[in-house]
């Protein structure tokens, strides 16, 4: 009798809640869950061996019944709430996998599915007021791309900590894609961001006294690369206080005074001319939109007849212009990237002739992984920088980031451009191989 009663028990026994959130999510997908989910009471459901997601909390469901989709999704990331057992790329590519069998017109859920949704969460005691964002979260005001809203999107996410971004970049601090200019497995990280630098370099035709102006300079690695190397007199312009302090230390330690001006101020307001070459290495994302117009006209405007204009900026499809909700409320708020061609024809539309389009998408997978190796290998010293939830941000902004450039949902261009005289003269050469001669050597 009492095995009945026992087995009576079990089929009436009400199921975990991984097995119900399970439930619940391939109902309102309409697909089978692609990964395995465990729960906080400690149960388990969905493919064995799919990647584990890990549901700490119940709070984690409320973030996502405030915050549907990926913002809610990374909320409970970065609060530890939602975890991903082993591998975190693996987990990523899993559900991109699934996004896209689904299809770009895959039904999205209806009031009906919510309801439901709700009710389940309710049965789940995970409703309640809403979570109050991570502190790692922007938080901007003011009117979209004002100067002053420009200067606080910048100071989120470039006055992090200087000591932070020293160890995830080493040497020679360069926030930007490398060049890795062969195949060689060996090849570092600083290797390939000095071929960068030299084929920057080149591409601008920087010799001894040339007058180049470096627009969103980071902490300084083109300005001191060309500064030291090349002899340039540079010019070197950032909204980011702490990037600016940064460079200007290093100018002295390397007794560059008399060829490098540092400046803190916003790139509308940069007055004079008459530039040899001017760069802007992935800044371009942080204009905005309407703004662009005007950038690539002062881009024209800052430089000589004949002077060259190099612009290094990510591109991203048309239906897609942004970072997404996660990129655009933790790293870059704000931004707008847009497909190759369409700053191609801003940059023509402003004066300039785009002579070079180079496309670095397998460049930035490689310099993508080559920092996200360093940030685990120094985790107990990045939490110790920046803390836990910060730390979290960038593990997720790094896996998710060289996936998107693996899979060709972003790029990475250099766009050389010249302004001709009024008769049409370029002064570019006839050939670019000399651009490339030897950069594994850089």
């Amino acid at each position: 009798m009492t095995d009945v009663r026992t087995a009576r028990s079990a089929r009436t026994a009400r199921p975990g809640a991984a097995h119900r959130l399970a439930a619940l999510v391939e109902e309102t997908l309409g697909t089978a869950l692609p990964v395995r989910l465990r729960a906080w009471d400690g149960s388990e459901a969905g493919p064995a061996d799919g990647p584990v997601v890990v549901v700490r909390s119940r709070r984690a469901l409320r973030r996502l019944l405030w915050e549907p989709g990926e913002l809610g999704l990374a909320q409970a990331y970065v609060t530890g709430e939602l975890d991903i057992e082993g591998d975190l790329g693996h987990a990523l590519r899993t559900l991109w996998a699934a996004a896209r069998e689904r299809g770009p017109f895959a039904p999205r859920p209806g009031l009906a599915d919510r309801t439901r949704a709700a009710a389940e969460a309710l049965r789940l005691g995970a409703v309640g007021p809403r979570p109050a964002p991570p502190a790692a979260q922007a938080r901007l005001r003011g009117g979209l791309h004002s100067r002053a809203r420009d200067r606080a999107a910048i100071s989120h996410h470039y006055d992090l900590s200087n000591d932070f971004y020293r160890l995830l970049l080493g040497e020679p601090m360069a926030y930007s894609c490398g060049y890795w200019a062969d195949e060689d497995p060996d090849r570092t990280p600083a290797e390939a961001q000095y071929a960068k630098l030299e084929l920057v370099c080149r591409k601008l035709a920087v010799v001894p006294g040339a007058r180049l102006l470096d627009i969103g300079c980071g902490w300084g690695s083109l300005t001191l690369y060309a500064a030291e190397r090349h002899k340039a007199q540079v010019t070197a312009v950032t909204l980011a206080h702490e990037q600016a302090a940064y460079v200007r230390r290093k100018v002295r330690e390397r007794g560059l005074e008399h060829r490098v001006e540092v400046v803190c101020q916003d790139y509308r307001d940069i007055d004079g001319g008459a530039y040899d070459a001017v760069a802007t290495i992935e800044m371009g994302e942080h204009v905005g939109d309407a703004e662009y117009p005007a950038f690539a006209a002062a881009l024209r405007r800052l430089v000589r007849p004949r002077g060259r204009v190099l612009v290094q900026q990510m591109s991203r499809g048309r239906n897609a212009p942004g970072g997404g909700p996660f990129i655009e409320a933790y790293i870059a708020p704000d931004m707008h990237m847009r497909p190759l061609g369409e700053t191609v024809t801003l940059l023509e539309g402003a004066g300039l002739e785009v002579r070079s389009a180079e496309s670095l998408r397998e460049h930035y997978v490689r310099t993508v992984a080559a920092w996200h190796r360093t940030l685990e290998d120094r985790w107990a010293d990045v939490v110790r920088l920046v803390g836990a939830e910060t730390a979290r941000v960038w593990r997720l902004y790094l896996v998710g980031g060289a996936l998107a450039f693996e899979q060709g949902r972003m790029g990475v261009d250099q766009i050389l451009c010249v302004r001709p005289t009024s008769l049409g003269e370029s002064g570019m050469p006839g050939s670019p191989e000399g651009w490339y001669t030897g950069l594994e050597r850089s």
